[in-house]
């Protein structure tokens, strides 16, 4: 939504679109899993008095309206892109099948996962972690919106908070640092999965992210990746 309070910002979209581009021109597979906060926010309408249920599902239409709008962007810089929905909507997008994401991106072609994991009370990090372990990522990203990396307490309310360059999966935990949502960050640390949350805002940030430049938090298992 860049620097408005809602809705879809082209300045962002031709951003994100011309790194992603940058990103694939140097041999890198990309798979994209887009949120829904922008247009709607499914916890704050339950918190009205919304069925959670419903809320959900709200949510989950706003990310394919999200990813509809980033699948625009990445062709119009030249790039061939899928978008697979977790819910059923074959007039705008596949069903998610994830051989057929698999072959996308064999193919070249960036695949965008929409619709998060097609469930109520699932969270669109869970819908990252999934996607990333079923087609055998070797890196989760996590773009954030000004925010720069995981820290010892929220930096916005606390200023003593101290920013991680590196941690490893099981000391988040055991330090209870809020990296994602408890489910996600537990499929990640099962399957080794190396975690880099980085502000999306950032010169450059995703193409840095994938080259492992110094830029953000990488969160790990084991051996540092």
């Amino acid at each position: 939504m860049g620097k408005s309070q809602f809705g879809i910002d082209e300045e962002t979209l031709r951003m994100v679109g011309q790194q992603i581009k940058a990103v694939k021109e140097s041999g890198v597979e990309v798979a994209i899993v887009v949120g829904g906060g922008n247009i709607w926010r499914g916890s704050d309408a339950a918190a009205t008095g919304m069925d959670r249920a419903a809320a959900d599902y709200a949510g989950m239409l706003a990310t394919v309206i999200n990813a509809l709008a980033l699948q625009d962007a990445l062709e119009k810089e030249g790039l061939v892109s899928r978008t697979q929905s977790a819910i059923p909507i074959q007039s705008v997008a596949e069903p998610y099948i994830r051989l057929r994401a698999i072959r996308h991106l064999e193919k070249g072609r960036v695949v965008i996962f929409a619709a998060g994991t097609g469930n109520p009370y699932m969270t669109t990090d869970t819908a990252a972690a999934l996607r990333a372990i079923e087609i055998k990522a070797e890196v989760l990203l996590m773009a954030k919106n000004k925010v720069d990396g995981v820290y010892t307490a929220d930096p916005k309310t606390d200023p003593t908070a101290k920013k991680f360059d590196r941690i490893d999966h099981r000391q988040a935990l055991n330090l209870r640092l809020q990296v994602m949502d408890a489910t996600a960050f537990s499929l990640c640390m099962e399957n080794n999965l190396p975690i880099v949350v980085f502000d999306l805002n950032a010169p450059n940030s995703i193409q840095r992210a994938v080259a492992k430049e110094a830029i953000g938090t990488l969160v790990f298992t084991g051996v540092e990746a």
